[in-house]
């Protein structure tokens, strides 16, 4: 009977020690319910915080209730808790709360396979997702983008399906030059239905472009265009892509398509202009001139060909905005383009010439004055842009008119230097800025 009583009592014993860390696991829920209750009350809350923080260790450190997937998700809770309260009040003590209740978290989740702690889980979740997006955007702001990438993809992780998560991880990657987490990043945002998905694209390209990930870029160009037909900076970034890897007559190809499915779209004529444009700047003077004989004359038609066809497409635009300070301007520079090389031209001619001089430079006053009212119609239109009133100078020394070139140039050195755009006028401008600067210096 004594061993009997004996063996009963033992099991009495372990009984009674279990049930005892069981009741600290309980404390530990009614305490934070209790928190979270008069959590509007910091003075009120916060001893119950305590009760519910003590209570929980001793689970935790315990055998019996150790292995417990509910004491893991109690205590990234509690821990999460305990982030939000000194995140409020203290910020420099929060992070090894943060810590704790990030490994438990990871514990409750590798133990409960079956979800049936999901609401203690999520509650800490959220809150050591918010405390990173906070930790983030102080990072961000200080120009500490590595961490503000690493803050902002634990948001996301804990938020996975939260488009405000996913736009800050990837602004964050751009930001410290992960470029190809900042592509993955914008690509997960847009497989949700965010609302600016359209702009987004541009973004995932200019992130694959810098990752040089040439086919992920196209990839998403299609992609987005295949959306967002109208967006002008995918179509740019297409040009751009397509002409320099030598595809002009596919680019040129798919935009006549894209026009033809809608012709009243002003801004394909516009990029369509630059496209028959890019590639009639191609053929450069020098280029031609190095040219065998009989593939001058070939090279010179192809030229105009698409120059023609170049002015052709800026002058739909204009047709559907004649206020079109991009068109304006770059359909100016179609015209003043060829004057330039036929200027040129007559200028290098020898003195015995005069004949064929006196032609030349009647020739090239034409081109000028074909180039007149649109160059006068951009600096009408934005008398500050520097492209416009370069465009303007460069007619007025064409046509030797010296007084108003001066006149040009003195405001261009008024001028502060604006911002100019990745694509618009400046696509034409550049090959064409190198060849004014032979006429100013004649």
């Amino acid at each position: 009977m004594k061993i009997k009583f004996l063996m009963i009592g033992i099991l009495g014993l372990i009984s009674t020690a279990t049930f005892a860390q069981k009741g600290e696991l309980s404390t530990a829920q009614s305490e934070l319910d209790k928190y979270q209750g008069l959590k509007s009350q910091p003075t009120l809350a916060k001893p119950s915080l305590t009760k519910a923080q003590e209570a929980i260790d001793k689970a935790a450190a315990n055998e019996k209730t150790a292995t417990m997937p509910l004491t893991w998700a109690v205590k990234a809770s509690v821990y999460a808790a305990l982030v939000e309260s000194s995140d409020q009040n203290a910020p420099e003590t929060a992070l090894p709360y943060f810590n704790t209740a990030s490994e438990a978290l990871k514990k409750a989740e590798d133990l409960d396979k079956k979800g049936e702690n999901k609401k203690w889980i999520d509650d800490a979740k959220n809150i050591l997702g918010r405390y990173q997006a906070n930790k983030g955007a102080k990072e961000f702001n200080a120009g500490k983008f590595d961490d503000a990438y690493k803050s902002f993809d634990y948001f996301r992780s804990m938020n996975p399906e939260d488009t405000t998560a996913m736009l800050y991880t990837a602004m964050a990657a751009y930001n410290a030059k992960k470029y190809p987490e900042a592509a993955t990043n914008y690509s997960k945002l847009l497989a949700t239905k965010y609302s600016k998905a359209d702009s987004t694209y541009s973004d995932m390209v200019n992130a694959y472009l810098l990752a040089k990930d040439t086919a992920g870029a196209i990839k998403a160009i299609d992609e987005g265009l295949g959306k967002f037909p109208k967006q002008g900076k995918l179509r740019a970034y297409q040009i751009d892509l397509a002409l320099r890897q030598g595809k002009q007559k596919e680019i040129i190809e798919k935009l006549n398509n894209a026009i033809a499915a809608d012709p009243k779209n002003k801004d394909l004529y516009y990029y369509a202009g630059i496209a028959y444009g890019q590639v009639a700047d191609s053929y450069t003077a020098a280029k031609i001139a190095k040219a065998a004989p009989a593939a001058k004359a070939t090279m010179e038609a192809e030229k105009k060909q698409y120059s023609d066809k170049a002015a052709e497409m800026y002058k739909k635009v204009l047709d559907l905005n004649p206020n079109s300070f991009e068109a304006n301007l770059n359909l100016g520079f179609v015209y003043l383009s060829p004057a330039i090389d036929t200027y040129n031209a007559a200028n290098k001619l020898p003195a015995n010439k005069q004949k064929e001089y006196t032609a030349q430079v009647a020739k090239a006053n034409a081109m000028f004055d074909m180039a007149k009212p649109y160059v006068l119609k951009a600096v009408e239109l934005n008398p500050k842009s520097e492209d416009a009133l370069n465009g303007l100078m460069t007619y007025y020394k064409g046509k030797r008119d010296e007084a108003n070139a001066a006149k040009v140039a003195a405001q261009i050195k008024a001028l502060q230097k604006v911002k100019r755009g990745p694509v618009k006028a400046g696509l034409l401008l550049k090959i064409l800025l190198n060849i004014i600067l032979i006429i100013i210096n004649k």
